[in-house]
């Protein structure tokens, strides 16, 4: 099973024997699942040496929800939610830090203040001067697939063939981002979990995700944690969703997928390795050491 890289900045990430974890660090007042808990920057910064002690590989820093419905919020409120929370933690962390955003200055302002990521819900396609701002910085970028709009997504999504249509975006994207000069090492994609799809197609696109990865060539990184469709499987609120979560995390291991987007970094982790274990024996210490050396 071919491993890819990823090149962020001055950061090579490559997941060995388990996913590069992407701990989730919401400074809003209203996201989905942990909307106002870390909205301050000495809350959040906490909460982000926790994740960072937990395992994750890199945090992930989001000042708008883009939960279903939600409204967006203006640029400069965006701003003074997360700059001084990247701020802070490029000097607090080695973990590399990601922006969660699709505005052009936000992601500027972020990389400025240590961010190495730019995490574009919209593919870079909301905002057509964040291009630039990531060509220029030399960051990573993932993108993302979404149909419309987090207001307008869930409004009756449709495919012909979900795998192939969001595979095919996925491709355009990249395709384009090259053109614009963002080198392939440093796109990773992303299907869009929870984003204009139904829980059928959710499931039909996890059940794919290493499949995609390999026809993409480059990494993908997969958001499940506590989604809406996990409620559909499982009848579980938001808040008893761990444990479906990290069965979905362990699936997405065993078809080799690279990055894992969640908030409960630590039980994830945990059961990674242990299935990891299972699966191909334990590490030699030699090579526990060279990946706790890493960061991977």
């Amino acid at each position: 099973m071919e491993r890819f890289t990823w090149d962020c900045g001055n950061r090579r990430l490559c997941p060995k024997r388990i996913p590069l974890i992407m701990g989730i660090l919401n400074v809003t007042p209203d996201s989905f699942s942990d909307g106002g808990r870390w909205n301050s920057v000495d809350a959040a910064v906490r909460h982000a040496q926790q994740l960072a002690e937990e395992g994750a590989d890199i945090i992930d820093v989001g000042g708008e929800s883009t939960r279903p419905g939600a409204a967006r919020v203006e640029e400069e409120e965006e701003l003074r939610r997360t700059i001084p929370v990247i701020r802070e933690l490029a000097s607090a962390l080695s973990v590399p830090l990601s922006i969660d955003t699709t505005r052009s200055r936000v992601a500027r302002q972020a990389v400025e203040a240590g961010a190495v990521i730019v995490n574009d819900i919209s593919g870079l396609t909301f905002d057509p001067d964040i291009v630039e701002v990531c060509r220029d910085s030399q960051v990573g970028v993932c993108l993302m697939h979404l149909i419309g709009t987090p207001q307008t997504m869930q409004n009756n999504p449709q495919y012909d063939d979900v795998v192939h249509d969001v595979t095919d975006w996925l491709k355009r994207r990249v395709d384009a981002c090259e053109q614009q000069g963002i080198e392939p090492d440093r796109i990773c994609v992303d299907p869009g979990i929870g984003f204009g799809k139904t829980a059928r197609h959710n499931v039909e696109l996890l059940n794919a995700a290493g499949t995609m990865q390999q026809e993409l060539g480059r990494p993908l990184l997969v958001g499940h944690s506590r989604k809406r469709f996990l409620a559909h499987l499982l009848g579980r609120p938001v808040d008893e969703r761990t444990a479906g979560t990290t069965g979905i995390s362990v699936a997405l291991a065993e078809q080799g997928v690279s990055v894992l987007r969640v908030h409960d970094v630590g039980t994830v982790r945990d059961a990674l390795v242990a299935w990891s274990a299972v699966q191909h024996g334990l590490p030699s210490e030699d090579a526990v050491q060279a990946e706790s050396a890493n960061g991977a």
